[in-house]
């Protein structure tokens, strides 16, 4: 068989998994990019897709990761790839493995339409509202992959089934849909219902981080992250903390130009909002 997942760590995962059970044994293909950010308009086409790649490094120069940490990618060689085995050895199935958030939903949607000649040889493995017993021996709701004990996964695979003629119709028109629709931010409401959102989106979870008191910019960046119920990327987050800066609704000390160890955060006070409306008005 042949398996594919949407976020780095679950290669290694996926590899301890088939440790557990050499049944799952087959090559692990991972779709990269990050569908439920950015724009998705001609993805199809040359075009559309350096539009995809202009936009991420547009927000990846926002970040911390300097150019040698960048690494390109293109996940229609990825998907090209998975059909050649799946033509070359007629006996191969291929895996989906999904959690219960967007960025997986988001990515099954792009590529689910790829895999249509293949109907009944694509399974689809969404944990979705499933429980799991975790490390200290309790039950919860996993929304990634990761989240889940490699013992866990082993259990996991009877979940295992064909996608459906119906799906390989309807879901496929879904991304036309998230295609049509090119919002900025894109969010799971359950099931495989994406909703379109604003750029501004997680912008309040970042200031719900902030105080009137100094903190690190590097530990609002990990604050937000752990803490936000709806995850996104550090890229993304980075970006948006940034435009709030540009825009004086976070006030900095120190040299944002050195990296983001060299400088502090905090909400604007009293004294400097007053400048700003005052500076608003002289405009």
């Amino acid at each position: 068989m042949l398996h594919i997942v949407f976020n780095e760590s679950e290669v290694e995962l996926l590899k301890e998994v088939i440790g557990l059970d050499e049944t799952l044994q087959g090559d692990i293909f991972h779709i990269r990019d990050d569908y439920a950010v950015g724009p998705l308009t001609d993805l199809q086409t040359d075009e559309g897709w350096q539009a995809r790649k202009d936009w991420w490094m547009h927000i990846i120069s926002f970040s911390h990761y300097t150019d040698k940490e960048i690494h390109h990618f293109d996940d229609r060689e990825t998907i090209k790839q998975v059909i050649k085995q799946l033509e070359e050895h007629p006996q191969l199935e291929l895996w989906i493995w999904m959690g219960q958030n967007q960025h997986d939903v988001c990515g099954y949607f792009r590529i689910l339409n790829d895999f249509r000649q293949f109907q009944g040889r694509i399974m689809v493995l969404y944990m979705n509202n499933l429980p799991f017993i975790n490390d200290k021996g309790q039950l919860f709701y996993p929304s990634w992959l990761n989240e889940i004990p490699p013992r866990e996964f082993v259990k996991a695979k009877k979940l295992a089934r064909p996608i459906t003629l119906s799906e390989f119709e309807v879901d496929p028109d879904e991304w036309e849909r998230l295609c049509t629709e090119n919002a900025p931010v894109r969010i799971l409401e359950g099931g495989k219902k994406i909703v379109a959102k604003e750029e501004t989106f997680y912008d309040n979870e970042i200031i719900r981080n902030l105080s009137g008191e100094w903190q690190k910019a590097w530990r609002l960046v990990g604050n937000t992250l752990h803490r936000m119920k709806i995850k996104t990327g550090d890229v993304f987050i980075e970006w948006r903390i940034k435009q709030l800066i540009a825009e004086g609704k976070i006030e900095i000390t120190g040299d944002i130009e050195k990296g983001w160890k060299e400088f502090d955060v905090r909400l604007p006070s009293k004294k400097t909002e007053d400048a700003s409306y005052s500076q608003s008005d002289a405009n």
